[in-house]
């Protein structure tokens, strides 16, 4: 079932045209699909308009058939930059995903949090402030607080890239394993082939600006469902990475 549908969407931010051939994209219920492509090329500027941030020039998005309007709690969307209310514990910060779901008594969203910060690491710093912890910390705090929000859909733009390797290769682990539990749709853009084909069922590839589809890998049919650190080291994981990243320099020459 689609869940997410985008319709002849075109952008400009005046003369310049981010994306100019009109864009169709299908996205399954519960589908995780990654936007892959050069810096600047357009694809946040889509997750974006998914969020409800900035709005097509032409076309449609629509979310469950209905067109897509202001951000809402339905869509919860995390950023390559740093998000946190410095007036907020760290505790708080995460808890404040959930201030307006009624679905949870105040003890359920306690306990929620406490997981949340737990699966990111950051328990033993409940109680500190944003500004007593590192930027890599910070960028967990954003993506505990949006994981604990239960959006349906999840809008995730280069979320790991602050963080060291070992860290972003749990919480990539995680994600998928959250993603599957929770049914979540999830549209996430990075530019790291590796992130990209670790986490997604499908890979979009974009060209440079302005945007338009040069490739779509089925991922979960050559990879399957489970995602584990030693699948990295397997002859199929590393012929898909060769496949993509010349699919990737084909669009964008070796810039990638």
């Amino acid at each position: 079932m689609v869940h997410l549908q985008f319709d002849r969407v075109t952008k400009r931010f005046g003369d310049v045209p981010v994306v100019e051939k009109p864009f169709d994209l299908s996205v399954r219920r519960h589908e995780f699909v990654v936007f892959l492509g050069p810096s600047g090329c357009g694809k946040t500027t889509l997750m974006r308009m998914v969020g409800g941030l900035d709005a097509p020039t032409s076309g449609e998005i629509r979310l469950e058939g209905e067109p897509v309007g202001p951000p809402d709690r339905r869509r919860g969307m995390v950023f390559q930059s740093y998000s946190s209310f410095p007036w907020l514990t760290v505790a708080e910060n995460v808890a404040f995903g959930m201030k307006y779901r009624t679905d949870l008594t105040e003890t359920e969203k306690a306990v929620r949090a406490e997981q949340y910060l737990d699966l990111v690491g950051l328990y033993e710093f409940s109680d500190h402030y944003p500004n007593q912890v590192s930027g890599g910390m910070r960028q967990r705090i954003a993506i505990a607080r949006t994981l604990a929000a239960g959006a349906d859909v999840l809008l995730m733009d280069e979320p790991f890239g602050a963080l060291d390797a070992l860290r972003r290769e749990q919480l990539q682990t995680e994600l998928r394993a959250i993603q599957r539990r929770d049914a979540k749709t999830v549209v996430f853009v990075t530019h790291d082939v590796e992130e990209a084909l670790f986490v997604a069922d499908r890979v979009i590839v974009f060209s440079r600006r302005p945007a338009r589809i040069v490739a779509e890998i089925d991922v979960r049919s050559r990879l399957g469902d489970e995602r584990t650190i030693e699948l990295r080291d397997g002859d199929d994981f590393f012929a898909l990475r060769r496949e993509t990243i010349g699919a990737v320099r084909a669009a964008a020459g070796d810039e990638l």
